[in-house]
């Protein structure tokens, strides 16, 4: 409404030819500026010109995805403010005009506030350094861990851009600065990681051989070599594309009458024959999700409904509010506001003549585990739960044992996490018990003093990112929220399974504290599944940094488990070899 306030207001204005030309011109043409992030700073450039719908523009990040333009909405301008969306990734901009400076100085919003100053004009040419293109592979050893590193290196008429991923960390695309070559002799920094490489190149090019340094470790030697042949980086995946489908799908949109604002864009997926059929409603973890889950090169979500739709289960799923085809404000949002979400994807099903409508059931992944009993409580009509890799601890606990998990695997020393654990206890109560957004940021930057920033080994940039996150609504809501108390609400049958390898949400923890909750229902199975990681893959050791190395998206067998246990439910599948106690409907 505001925006459609404003173009009309102008329209008024033009037509009395007293708009003056500085406020027409002033923020057509090209702009640019960076953000500084937690991967370390990017460049984006604007460009915004009109046309007879008002204005209109692109942006590039011209480090991160140089030549994708990114088309811009809702651009609203004054001759002292700019705001635009990015809506294909859920990013915002709000300025106002510096006439000290000639800039616009405002805050990028994806997720995190970040400062973001424009400057008229084209972002200036990086320096080429020739002669190094390509994938160089290293590693570092920390606390008897052996940590990858792969450098990527491209030059083109830009000049030459260097990025770094650490795939044991799960970190991507890192900036990478300074990157020179004087003869044979080469340096780098990653502000990111606060560090930097020196070293030298051999006579033949393919390999540097250096000191890898980072404040408050040892200096280490790390010996770069570069790919042959050169091959792609992205690995083999055994479950994607899918087989032909045997199966119907169709596209479809629903809306939240609890949210306004929010349309829901998703895949139904329907079983071969006349129905009416049980219906799955797949509900994503934590961040922003399209429908298929994608996430580390794999779409769980896109494998999980090819294989139950195979076998006789309907299955709805969607992109998360403000992510692809959906509306809506992701950011903004809390596991409550994306419960209601959940609701109304049960509410369109009951339209459907071929959803049997005692049959709607929701499948949780991760956080999904707990906005699907938050649906379910106060939704008559959801008739079953799958929680997959669901939190059943409290949430500061889940997040702790995490925390030390993964450190672990990631080459942090068991002392450094012990000795750092009361203050992120205490970041982590400070952000619970805040009134607001604001209180909260308040309180959490007292916590993250100079001195704990040094003990956490982090920057200031990283100090910025972990206020805005952990400050949030979304972040807020989660800490307080209280599993057990929801699951004891729970009367439909539920399904909880974990893999013995999840470090993210540990089934060791979480699984008995599940059970403990729904003491009261009658019809409970719990799976802890061997061998399986947080994305039931099988793993090697469940870090993370495996997610995107592992070929297979989703065991098979864990996907049979599911089936399964719906189908003895729901007469789709026999009944000789139960899941779990058998409760099956076609037994009754």
């Amino acid at each position: 409404m505001t925006v459609a306030l404003t173009r009309i207001a102008s329209a008024l204005l033009l037509c009395m030819a007293v708009v003056p030309l500085e406020a027409q011109t002033r923020s057509l043409g090209q702009w640019y500026g960076t953000i500084e992030t937690p991967r370390g700073p990017f460049t984006l450039a604007i460009t915004l010109r009109s046309d007879d719908s008002g204005l209109i523009g692109e942006m590039e990040s011209v480090d991160q995805q140089p030549g994708q333009m990114l088309a811009l909405a809702e651009v609203v301008a004054t001759d002292t403010t700019l705001a635009f969306q990015v809506p294909a990734i859920s990013a915002t901009y709000q300025a106002t005009w510096d006439d000290r400076t000639s800039r616009w100085t405002g805050l990028f919003r994806q997720g995190a506030a970040m400062p973001l100053s424009l400057q008229r004009g084209t972002p200036p040419v990086r320096q080429a350094v020739p002669g190094l293109d390509g994938a160089w592979r290293g590693s570092i050893d920390r606390n008897g861990v052996s940590l990858r590193l792969i450098l990527r290196v491209a030059t083109d008429s830009n000049g030459t851009r260097v990025r770094l991923d650490s795939p044991d960390l799960s970190a991507a695309d890192l900036v990478v600065n300074n990157f020179r070559r004087s003869a044979d002799t080469i340096h780098f920094s990653v502000p990111a990681a606060a560090a930097s490489f020196d070293g030298m190149i051999s006579s033949d090019g393919r390999s540097m051989e250096g000191s890898w340094r980072r404040p408050g470790q040892p200096e280490v030697q790390v010996a770069f070599m570069l790919a042959q042949p050169p091959t792609s980086l992205e690995p083999r995946r055994t479950q994607w594309p899918l087989k032909p489908r045997e199966y119907g799908a169709e596209k479809v949109t629903f809306s939240n009458a609890r949210a306004p604002n929010v349309s829901l864009a998703g895949t139904l997926t329907l079983p071969v024959g006349p129905g009416p059929f049980p219906a799955a409603i797949l509900i994503s973890g934590s961040g922003p999700q399209d429908r298929d889950g994608t996430m580390f090169g794999h779409k769980p979500f896109a494998v999980l409904a090819d294989h139950l739709s195979r076998h006789g289960i309907a299955v709805l799923r969607y992109d998360d509010r403000g992510v692809s085809e959906s509306s809506g404000d992701h950011a903004s949002s809390t596991s409550a506001d994306f419960a209601t979400d959940a609701a109304a994807a049960v509410e369109y099903l009951l339209t459907r003549p071929e959803i049997a409508a005692n049959a709607i059931g929701l499948v949780g992944h991760s956080e999904g585990g707990i906005i699907g009993p938050m649906a379910a409580i106060t939704n008559a009509d959801v008739s079953f739960l799958v929680l997959l890799a669901a939190p059943g601890t409290s949430i500061p606990r889940m997040l702790l044992t995490q925390r030390r998990l993964i450190g672990l695997q990631g080459g942090v020393s068991a002392e450094l996490l012990t000795s750092t654990e009361p203050l992120m206890r205490k970041v982590f109560e400070e952000a619970g018990a805040a009134l607001d957004q604001p209180d909260a940021a308040t309180r959490i930057r007292a916590v993250l003093t100079d001195g704990a920033i040094d003990s956490l080994g982090i920057s200031d940039v990283h100090r910025d990112a972990l206020v805005a996150q952990f400050s949030g609504p979304w972040f807020r809501f989660f800490l307080r929220h209280e599993p057990a108390r929801t699951l004891a609400e729970v009367h439909v049958p539920v399904l909880a399974m974990g893999g013995s390898l999840d470090l993210q949400v540990p089934s060791g923890e979480n699984l008995p504290a599940i059970e403990s909750a729904l003491v009261h229902n009658d019809d409970v199975t719990i799976l802890e599944m061997p061998g399986l990681n947080h994305f039931f893959q099988p793993a090697r050791s469940g870090a993370p940094s495996e997610y995107a190395d592992i070929p297979e998206t989703f065991a098979p067998a864990a996907m049979e488990r599911i089936t399964r246990w719906i189908g003895e439910r729901y007469c789709i599948v026999p009944s000789e070899a139960p899941v779990g106690p058998s409760k099956s409907a076609c037994a009754r």
